[in-house]
């Protein structure tokens, strides 16, 4: 589903990717760890070409993300064609993004009718069925201002799924919420993993990764230091870097 060769990225002087390759299998959740500053939200945004990479390309079934091939050559795509691409990868951000002036239902509809050309009935229609699948099929009419972070950030999900995407990228989707309503994301995102949805998972949820990820990812200074299953990653790391970040995670 995912293929990641050769991604560098820098800002400026500073390296924030180096030379990542990365692959993960439809159907699986991949769980992306690292201290702050590692790289681990640039790489997610490198993924679906919020931020273009200098060097390396990614595929996300098999077709290249914001770049065409020409010979040996790779060109970037215009930008219609992007946010065409993009509307097959679902984003969740750590600070939710709904539009303030949209009720619940709305801001789940816009993209498919705005992106999509879908008629409103059918976008509110599905806008309604994905509420429900999250657990707020009561606060279709409710607007962001009145709801709680989980409530909001279980929106954003919605929204992110009402592209139908092959794949969801979720940027740290509980570090804005106080620790109570933690759960109630979590138990959506359990969900949707359980339904064979394609994740990769930027986060500090260490028991989330320990029960759903298929691949434990740690990133350090822009690199991949190791990757493997929860038990082995997690529960016997390889790398120092790995064991000092989980004793202070875990502590």
């Amino acid at each position: 589903m995912v293929e990641i060769r050769g991604l560098h990225k820098s800002f400026g002087p500073l390296a924030v990717l180096r030379d990542i390759d990365l692959t993960m299998a439809a159907g699986s959740v991949t769980v992306v760890l690292g201290p702050s500053g590692s790289g681990k939200s640039t790489l997610l945004r490198c993924i679906n070409h919020l931020e273009k990479p200098e060097r390396g390309h990614v595929r996300v079934d098999g077709e290249l993300i914001g770049r065409r091939r020409a010979g040996n050559h790779l060109y970037e795509l215009g930008e219609r064609q992007v946010l065409r691409q993009r509307t097959g990868i679902g984003f969740v951000f750590q600070s939710f993004n709904l539009f303030p002036h949209l009720t619940a239902v709305e801001n789940i509809a816009e993209a498919p009718i705005s992106a999509l050309r879908r008629p409103r009935a059918e976008a509110h229609r599905r806008a309604r069925e994905l509420l429900a699948r999250v657990g707020l099929a009561d606060k279709v009419d409710a607007y962001p201002r009145q709801l709680s972070g989980g409530q909001q950030q279980r929106v954003a999900i919605a929204r992110a799924l009402a592209l139908d995407p092959k794949l969801i990228l979720f940027d740290e989707p509980t570090s804005a919420l106080d620790p109570e309503l933690v759960g109630e994301v979590l138990d959506v995102m359990r969900d949707l993993a359980r339904a064979g949805t394609t994740m990769i998972v930027v986060t500090h949820e260490i028991g989330f990764a320990r029960e759903l990820a298929d691949t434990v990812v740690f990133l350090d200074e822009g690199r991949v230091i190791e990757q493997g299953p929860p038990a082995e990653v997690l529960d016997h790391p390889r790398h120092d870097r790995t064991r000092a970040f989980l004793s202070k995670v875990l502590a």
